[in-house]
């Protein structure tokens, strides 16, 4: 784990928290309760087994959806979806996970990961090898 990831702090939304409105955040949070609105953050959501959210979008770095999520989701690392979820909205990832007993309706956008090498940095070769390299290409 990295240092960065310890020193995040937890946040839990109980289950007789419900919130309405636009909530952004840096650090975790799992919500437990219930939930309506805009979530923007830079930092992991968890939707908790018995939570239900109701969004226009919600963006996280990571998500993962233990109960219900009506709206459209988008995260930058991942996307977890475990047994017994219901998910209804477009996904958009770099990575996601599918568990069995899923209901999801919705399409999934896989996100590309840049190369980490800098384009202004690094000869036109190494930068066009690096891409060959992280998009899995065959040649």
């Amino acid at each position: 784990m990295t240092e960065d990831k310890q020193k995040k702090n937890l946040t839990v939304f109980g289950q007789e928290t419900e919130f309405d409105g636009i909530l952004e955040f840096t650090d975790n949070l799992v919500i437990t309760g219930k939930f309506k609105g805009e979530i923007l953050a830079s930092g992991d959501l968890e939707i908790a087994k018995g939570a239900v959210c109701d969004v226009k979008k919600m963006t996280a770095n990571s998500i993962v959806i233990s109960g219900t999520v009506t709206g459209d989701i988008d995260a930058a690392e991942r996307v977890e979806m475990c047994t017994g979820s219901f998910v209804r909205g477009d996904v958009k990832t770099a990575r996601i996970r599918i568990a069995e007993d899923v209901e999801f309706e919705g399409q999934i956008s896989m996100l590309d990961k840049e190369p980490e090498a800098n384009l202004f940095t690094v000869a036109s070769d190494e930068y066009k090898n690096a891409l060959i390299i992280k998009s899995d290409d065959p040649r």
